[in-house]
């Protein structure tokens, strides 16, 4: 389990990096997904291609993720507080003009992975995205993950 966390943030980090797409090139099973975004077939073969190239600095990555995890297993309320303070200080400075509210235009300059999704974050439709949205949006994303009656940590009780 330790070592399938490592490795889906492992890809996270290393999917941020421009890198052609790995459907382009042929790769059996990968496709490249209409909103833009690689398919995880994609990012772990960008991931294993970097390690490759890099077997050092993939080691050094993975032991400060692995670190990371025991430091979020032994106290996973300050972990959740210190992601959000990190999404929120992100929502801040995408927020050029200061009003509380990302329009679409400052999202993709800030958050751009954000503004992919714009229209399913902006529940009411008036164009903008607070705070209050984004945070309903990704509760709701990871409700459609975890599916009914599963956990995404199964060492957890629902």
């Amino acid at each position: 389990m330790k070592r399938l966390l490592i490795a889906a943030a492992a890809m996270t980090v290393f999917a941020a990096q421009a890198v052609p797409a790995s459907a382009a090139e042929g790769l059996p099973g990968a496709t490249v997904r209409q909103d833009g975004g690689k398919s995880a077939v994609e990012r772990r073969a960008r991931m294993e291609e970097r390690c490759k190239a890099e077997p050092e600095k993939c080691r050094e990555m993975q032991a400060r993720m692995k670190e990371r995890h025991e430091q979020c297993k032994a106290n996973p309320e300050k972990c959740r507080a210190e992601m959000q303070a990190k999404r929120e200080e992100r929502f801040k400075r995408a927020d050029a003009n200061g009003d509380g509210r990302l329009t679409r235009e400052e999202a993709q300059k800030g958050m751009p992975m954000m503004a992919r999704h714009f229209e399913q974050i902006d529940a009411n439709k008036d164009g903008v995205v607070t705070m209050e949205e984004l945070q309903t949006a990704r509760k709701a994303r990871a409700g459609q993950r975890k599916g009914p009656g599963t956990s995404l940590h199964p060492d957890r009780t629902a």
